[in-house]
């Protein structure tokens, strides 16, 4: 079988315009953004859609994960595909994948073989600079924070109770910890311990998923705390007199990008937020669009159905005001062997050579596992699929 690489750079790409066509949108609808193959929706094609009926929403979950993953993306992309070949249309939502885990032991998140995002190498890498734009308005206020103590510190704002952290879409272990301020107050500020996270666990990244509008994202970025006086009240982005400037930094994030997959399926592909740390599903603006545009959307929350699809019900759900129809749950042989508790999988190593074998009573063992997914998706009042 050819690669996931060569199968990518082989496909037979549709102009964004044509997959713009599938979801009943125009020209007008969306910008080009440096491919013919990838394009930004405008916010406004939302009031357009009003009046369209929803298609069927479908989350494609799965079983608690090993470190290599169970194929939620590629089931996602798969099963959009499959779609479009009995004659339905189908849309699929998904997140932007991190700078970090595509370049660390998990790698990209486009799918893998023929079930595919493309073009696979922007996907996976920078796409149209979203998460960028998440990492310029959280440093911008990491930033007005460190300028506020070295004014003065009108706001009286306790150093030490400052929980707000800079970040960088990189696996940098090194900046995790640091001390910043240093050289002297006209030089560095003033001293402090602090760090960086990874760009997509930064909660402007949780915002850019929830979110609704420009003007929905501008009051969520003013009620974000960073800190606390010492008086021991909290203190806001609004009280720093960041959130208008964060929020004219993430004017182009916010829009959604279609793609396609390998079979020309449309894709919208928007925000990245972690599901430990976050909520882990792509964006409610995505959905709210793509949930307008065909028979049946189908979106993917992270990791397994007790922590992803979790939020999925219970907080994208739940904001959005969209109701799930359906559950589809990932399990592999791999991942039942795996939770009969008898092998242990490393990230990045092989797999140890027994689980290769036959094993039904370590599939009966972990299928425990599998039991409880089930039953955590059946008490939001969803029926699964495995």
């Amino acid at each position: 079988m050819y690669s996931d690489l060569y199968i990518a750079q082989h496909a037979n790409l549709k102009p964004v315009t044509e997959i713009a066509e599938m979801l009943g949108l125009g020209s007008d609808d969306l910008d080009i953004y440096g491919s013919p193959y990838i394009a930004k929706l405008r916010l406004n094609v939302m009031d357009r859609l009003k009046g369209r009926p929803d298609a069927k929403y479908i989350d494609i979950s799965a079983i608690t994960p090993t470190p290599l993953g169970e194929g939620k993306s590629t089931t996602l992309i798969g099963l959009g595909e499959a779609m479009k070949h009995l004659g339905k249309r189908a849309v699929i939502s998904l997140r932007q994948p991190s700078q970090g885990p595509t370049f660390g032991i998990k790698g990209g998140a486009a799918g893998g073989g023929y079930s595919q995002v493309v073009p696979m190498e922007t996907f996976n890498l920078n796409l149209t600079g979203d998460i960028h734009a998440v990492t310029a308005a959280n440093n911008l206020l990491a930033a007005m924070i460190d300028n506020k103590l070295l004014r003065g510190n009108p706001l009286n704002i306790n150093p030490h109770s400052i929980t707000w952290k800079r970040v960088v879409d990189t696996n940098d272990r090194a900046l995790r910890k640091i001390i910043i301020g240093l050289g002297g107050r006209m030089e560095g500020g003033i001293p402090r311990e602090t760090g960086f996270d990874i760009t997509v666990a930064s909660e402007v990244m949780a915002i850019l998923a929830l979110t609704t509008s420009l003007q929905d994202m501008r009051r969520r970025f003013g009620r974000i705390v960073i800190g606390m006086t010492h008086e021991k009240t909290p203190v806001t982005a609004e009280m720093i007199g960041a959130a208008g400037a964060m929020t004219v930094l993430m004017r182009d994030a916010i829009r959604p990008t279609v793609m396609q997959t390998l079979e020309n399926t449309p894709a919208l592909v928007h925000a990245g937020p972690f599901a430990n740390v976050a909520h882990g599903n792509s964006s409610i603006l995505a959905d709210l669009i793509g949930i307008k545009c065909g028979d049946y959307l189908l979106t993917e929350s992270g990791f397994g159905a007790d922590i992803g699809a979790e939020k999925f019900f219970n907080i994208k759900c739940r904001y959005s005001g969209l109701k799930p129809d359906a559950c589809v749950i990932v399990a592999t042989i791999r991942a039942l062997k795996s939770h009969s508790g008898k092998y242990k999988i490393a990230a990045g190593k092989p797999l140890p050579p027994e689980m290769l074998e036959k094993g039904v009573d370590d599939v009966e063992a972990g299928a425990a596992n599998l039991r409880k997914q089930i039953e955590n998706v059946r008490l939001h009042g969803v029926t699964p699929v495995v």
